[in-house]
């Protein structure tokens, strides 16, 4: 694998996150494997996501669930940005993104975009949708 992917460790709801993701950004599941499908099955409950790539456009995010008790949920402090140059599509995605969410900043006229805002989603993930201003 040449060059950078974010990577998401969920907490024990990565399986929601991948439908959630599919319906809020119209993301494609490119690969799924459970704990228990893996040759590391005792490492934690069957049913958990070893691994999962979806793609985003011409974009992929990993994620997984991360077993540990400890395990910190969602985002940290990282954020993923959506850049986009349909102020509809801009709008749509940051309404999915922000569904049982908190908006952060509003999407709106900036002057440097023609929409753009911050979004936690309801996992705790941070979003920066971004659409270009028209030239």
């Amino acid at each position: 694998m040449l060059g950078v992917n974010p990577y998401i460790a969920f907490k024990g709801n990565c399986r929601e996150a991948i439908e959630f993701y599919k319906s809020a950004l119209d993301a494609e599941v490119l690969f799924t494997q459970t704990v228990g499908e893996s040759p590391m099955s005792d490492m934690g409950p069957a049913e958990s996501i070893m691994h999962c790539t979806i793609k985003v456009g011409d974009s992929t995010i990993m994620m997984c669930d991360d077993v540990r008790p400890d395990a910190a949920a969602g985002g940290g402090n990282i954020s993923l940005a959506i850049g986009l140059n349909d102020p509809k599509r801009a709008k749509q995605l940051f309404g999915n993104l922000a569904k049982d969410g908190s908006v952060l900043m509003p999407l709106e006229k900036t002057y440097w975009a023609e929409a753009f805002g911050m979004v936690t989603d309801k996992f705790g993930v941070k979003w920066m949708v971004n659409c270009d201003a028209p030239k």
